[in-house]
């Protein structure tokens, strides 16, 4: 199966500030040509967020949906596609199975798109992403274009790799220089 799981912050756009409205999402630089290289290359993309300001009242479904139109509507123009969105909308303190870096999310990819997860790269920019990723037996990958880890973080479990940004991890994937779990 050639799927990629990939959180949306700080991996697909920047994390500088919350994203509360449309104008508020800004795309990474080679993020959306990296989707676009991957999925020529046969790969599927999905996306897996937590969306905790959907609980606070701070997001509404309606306006998250159009901020995900605009992510699609971007990857699309460089001619990339992601499959499906998957969102978590509780809040840290609901303590639900959804929340990242629990692994509901992933269970429902693997029922919906009637896949064994085994083997799939999850690329996220945080500890909590290589969690989830180990959870639900992915193989995690960290981004440094989160801001929130750094290569030589000595938190980072041994054998995860870590990348400068999506545009690199899809370099290593699509050369076959992706490191040996």
């Amino acid at each position: 199966m050639k799927l990629v799981i990939l959180r949306r912050d700080g991996v697909i756009n920047s994390v500088a500030a919350p994203v509360l409205k449309v104008a508020d999402w800004t795309p990474l630089p080679g993020a959306k040509e990296a989707i676009s290289r991957l999925l020529r290359d046969g790969y599927r993309i999905v996306v897996v967020t937590n969306q905790p300001a959907v609980a606070s009242g701070e997001l509404k479904i309606e306006v998250l949906n159009r901020i995900h139109m605009k992510m699609l509507d971007a990857v699309r123009q460089k001619g990339g596609e992601i499959e499906a969105i998957f969102i978590c909308p509780h809040a840290p303190e609901d303590k639900c199975r959804c929340r990242v870096p629990s692994p509901g999310l992933f269970e429902e990819i693997a029922e919906r798109l009637k896949v064994n997860l085994s083997g799939v790269y999850t690329v996220g920019g945080s500890l909590d992403d290589v969690k989830a990723a180990q959870s639900a037996a992915t193989r995690p990958v960290l981004l440094r274009s989160s801001g929130e880890v750094t290569a030589n973080d000595p938190a980072i479990p041994a054998g995860v790799p870590v990348f400068d940004d999506l545009a690199a991890f899809a370099d290593a994937l699509l050369t076959g220089q992706m490191p040996n779990p």
